[in-house]
């Protein structure tokens, strides 16, 4: 019984620091404001606000239970795309509220193939994603 409720007092605890940082993170660094502005979708705030909030709770409920819900494989591919859309616009605002492209193609003298630097990180992500998927996930 105590040992319960330690655990569920750490669970809390991690939840907080992890939701926390998550928070500061969308907040500190600007990627919410950032992505609205470069998508023009201003009127659409509360959209966001309620997407992250039930994304964090479907995430939250998901992780925690283990049933499985059977779907076509088009609607999983649909799924992930759409996962896959949201991690790579969160990435690019990132990357953009940070400066990080040019900062790092100054320090690498390569201003001239930001283009096939750009392509070659999104072919990697691509790869990757894939040979994880094909050959882990399948096993």
């Amino acid at each position: 019984m105590i040992i319960s409720f330690i655990e569920i007092i750490v669970g809390l605890a991690a939840g907080l620091a992890v939701g926390s940082g998550f928070v500061a993170f969308l907040t500190v660094l600007g990627i919410i404001p950032r992505l609205m502005q470069l998508s023009k979708t201003k009127s659409y705030l509360r959209f966001y606000e309620w997407a992250i909030i039930l994304g964090a709770w479907a995430g939250v409920f998901f992780s925690f239970n283990d049933f499985l819900i059977p779907t076509p494989y088009l609607i999983e591919i649909y799924i992930g795309l759409l996962h896959g859309i949201f991690v790579g616009m969160l990435a690019a605002a990132l990357t953009e509220v940070l400066n990080v492209f040019p900062i790092l193609t100054r320090r690498l003298r390569m201003e001239k193939y930001l283009y096939a630097f750009v392509l070659a990180i999104v072919l990697g992500k691509i790869s990757g994603s894939l040979f994880q998927w094909i050959i882990f996930v399948n096993k």
